[in-house]
């Protein structure tokens, strides 16, 4: 687990910057897939093809036929899949503390100066620390979460084509340097594996439908935001102007 320890720290420093939702996305992340992978995935898959039991032992045969059944590693796979996933959360700290450390000069250049008239004044942070999403900052956060989903969807699609839903209990295949009779390997645990796949299959599902809930709360706040400034506007305008005699 110390080999993930500084992407947890920065995903901690990613979820104080982050609205409700992504607040849960991270915590899905952190506790549901990098703990998880990093307490029992490794024991599990620890076995892969040592205990296998195979009924041709030709060199190289067995290397061949797993490496044709699963082109990649279930635990690699899903070590780049939390790497890509989250990668445009982490560009997006980078740009978010960018702002913080701009506009945290331009709030002490601000109580320097005694003429505040005409000066451009922070626009995405308060005195608490406090985001606003608005603006660039909005459009980063929001291009992040688009790239996540992508990013998710494009993994979900690759674990059904390249290492399926489940654990097979037998491998069969004919490929060489394998006898034209074929292989013939009974897996170690296939239903212990099985609930695995299925546990982080789950997992990047909430974490999709996570995202997308997240964008359809960034867009109906946005609108709402929107509809309060016009109808604050046209009160404005509809205020009968008082006449002084």
């Amino acid at each position: 687990m110390g080999d993930w320890g500084f992407l947890s720290k920065l995903l901690d420093k990613v979820q104080s910057n982050s609205t409700s939702i992504g607040k849960v996305w991270l915590t899905v992340l952190l506790i549901f897939r990098i703990m998880v992978l990093g307490a029992g995935l490794d024991k599990v898959w620890g076995d892969e093809q040592s205990s296998m039991v195979c009924n041709i032992k030709t060199p190289g045969c067995l290397n061949a036929c797993y490496d044709h059944v699963f082109p990649i590693s279930h635990m690699r796979f899903w070590v780049l899949q939390i790497i890509f996933v989250a990668t445009p959360n982490l560009v997006y700290l980078g740009y978010v503390l960018h702002v913080i450390h701009k506009e945290n000069k331009l709030r002490q250049h601000l109580q320097n100066q005694e003429e505040k008239r005409g000066v451009k004044l922070p626009k995405y942070t308060d005195d608490k620390g406090k985001i606003y999403y608005k603006g660039s900052l909005l459009c980063c956060y929001m291009l992040s979460l688009i790239v996540t989903i992508l990013f998710e969807a494009g993994f979900i699609v690759a674990q059904y084509y390249l290492i399926g839903l489940w654990m097979p209990a037998q491998l069969e295949c004919k490929v060489d340097p394998c006898p034209a009779v074929g292989l013939h390997c009974f897996t170690s645990r296939p239903t212990e594996k099985t609930v695995f796949i299925v546990f982080m299959l789950v997992v990047a599902c909430v974490s999709l439908a996570l995202n997308l809930g997240e964008i359809f709360y960034l867009m109906g706040r946005r609108g709402e935001h929107k509809r309060r400034t016009s109808a604050v506007a046209e009160m404005q305008k509809s205020t009968p102007t008082e006449i002084f005699c």
